[in-house]
């Protein structure tokens, strides 16, 4: 079977999502409003922030949302879940609220990134589907961004389709590779359906199809003549490729007053081999032809290369970033924060754990960003329950949740608050960006960084602080559960 085609994504769930459902059914919590946080609790590769990204696929998934004819025979003939509950799934739709952090955003370790409003049903089966679709494109997201930054404005082409984790993490891999920095994919269909514009040039299968690499060479200029990049490693870079290279270039692109072009390296020591060839290029008359590297490129080998001066233009980066295979698990979790009474009061819940890091943060919350006015840059992160506002202007004292003792009063800042209405009983009043948009709002929103949090290594902690009122809250609950 074609898993693309013909399955209703209502039923890539957890298996519990449903027998939950039913008890819920069953125990008359059918409609009792319940509150979930979207959350992670460590950035990937011990770095300093993530990208928050894949809200646009929750929101197609949300809209779908539906059990078929074929759904409710599957669930009925395992003999679990009652005829009253199967008939509630026959008319099933989502008609709580959502809020999220837009796609694009550095977040942080604690704070929602979506936090769910719904009668418990309809909160529970949404778990799998938005962490398996935000805990992906944040991962590829953020590690793109990684290479990005390692690459100091040279281009990075996301490259991985063939090693990707199956046809999704292709397609959409490369979409939040985008939405991380990068500035293409080799991924066709991803760039017909998400605009994320598709590009390459050749495999060594076709220089080693024809008699000679020059021959080779020269039918490709001849072919794309304003897209001529030549793969040249395929025998011997320098004492064949680079110089059949500029012969092909001499015979087909200068007559026809071209002189955009490229070189492509995938094997050998890449930082003497396009020293090399830059002069090479140079020394030919071909100073605007362009560089790019591939071969198993991460953040890490990508700063070495520069650090050690090679000439390099461009990098096109595979399973590395598709797969982010240094550290492949986001690690997101979906968490009950709160449930709503018969009157409508939020009574705030929390889990419990010896290990400190796995202790929720409890109640229905909102986050805001502090932006130091002096410098345009980010202080902290602030979550407080829904009903605290931040006065514009007037000092107010942070401290740090873990370490309470730590305080800072900040005065001359704007706050922002990050989480905005997605679905509101159930309609979409979110107006999704186009993906441009969101790929240069995340370059933007990373440079409100500090630098010492965006460092690979040792990263400056970024404080996501507790409001006064939510530590007491939390303080409280976690006395009671003693």
């Amino acid at each position: 079977m074609n898993t693309n085609n013909g399955l209703n994504m209502t039923m890539l769930c957890d298996f519990y999502e449903l027998t939950m459902g039913n008890g819920y059914f069953s125990e008359g919590y059918k409609d009792r409003v319940t509150y979930f946080d979207l959350f992670f609790r460590r950035v990937p590769d011990g770095g300093g922030f993530a990208i928050a990204a894949g809200l646009e696929q929750v929101i197609d998934y949300i809209q779908n949302l539906h059990f078929s004819d074929e759904d409710i025979a599957y669930l009925r003939g395992r003999h679990l879940f009652t005829e009253e509950f199967l008939d509630y799934l026959r008319d099933f739709r989502f008609t709580g609220d959502i809020y999220a952090i837009p796609e694009g955003t550095p977040v942080f370790p604690r704070e929602p990134i979506i936090t769910v409003r719904a009668p418990a049903i309809q909160a529970q089966l949404l778990e799998t589907f938005m962490l398996l679709t935000v805990n992906h494109q944040s991962l590829v997201a953020t590690k793109a961004n990684r290479i990005v930054r390692a690459a100091q404005g040279r281009s990075i082409m996301e490259f991985g389709s063939r090693r990707a984790q199956g046809i999704d993490g292709a397609i959409v891999g490369a979409r939040a590779a985008y939405i991380g920095g990068c500035v293409g994919t080799a991924c066709t269909i991803s760039d017909q359906i998400y605009g994320v514009k598709a590009g390459g040039t050749m495999a060594h299968a076709w220089v080693q199809m024809f008699d000679s690499e020059y021959d080779a060479f020269k039918a490709y200029c001849e072919l794309y003549p304003q897209n001529a990049v030549l793969l040249v490693d395929t025998y011997n870079t320098l004492r064949k490729g680079v110089p059949d290279a500029i012969r092909a270039f001499n015979d087909v692109l200068r007559p026809m007053g071209i002189t955009q072009c490229g070189i492509r390296l995938d094997s050998g020591d890449m930082a003497y081999l396009t020293q090399k060839a830059r002069k090479m290029l140079d020394d030919a008359g071909w100073t605007d032809c362009k560089i790019t590297v591939s071969n198993s490129l991460d953040e890490y080998l990508i700063a070495n290369l520069i650090r050690q001066g090679a000439c390099i233009d461009s990098f096109g980066v595979g399973e590395r970033l598709i797969t982010a295979s240094s550290e492949p698990v986001f690690g997101g979790v979906y968490k009950l924060s709160a449930i709503e009474d018969e009157n409508g009061a939020i009574i705030p819940k929390i889990k419990v754990s010896e290990n400190v890091e796995k202790i929720t943060n409890p109640h229905f919350k909102k986050v805001y960003r502090f932006y130091g006015n002096d410098t345009g840059k980010a202080i902290a992160d602030y979550i407080c329950v829904h009903d605290e506002t931040v006065a514009p202007g007037k000092p107010l004292t942070i401290f740090d949740p873990d370490t309470t003792w730590k305080e800072k009063t900040i005065s001359d800042f704007t706050a922002r608050e990050l989480q905005v209405p997605i679905f509101l009983d159930g309609k979409l009043v979110y107006q999704k960006p186009a993906l441009d948009e969101i790929r240069t709002y995340c370059a933007r929103q990373v440079d409100t960084l500090w630098d010492e949090v965006k460092r690979f290594d040792n990263p400056h902690n970024y404080y996501v602080d507790l409001s006064q009122k939510l530590w007491d809250i939390k303080y409280s609950l976690l006395k009671n559960s003693n």
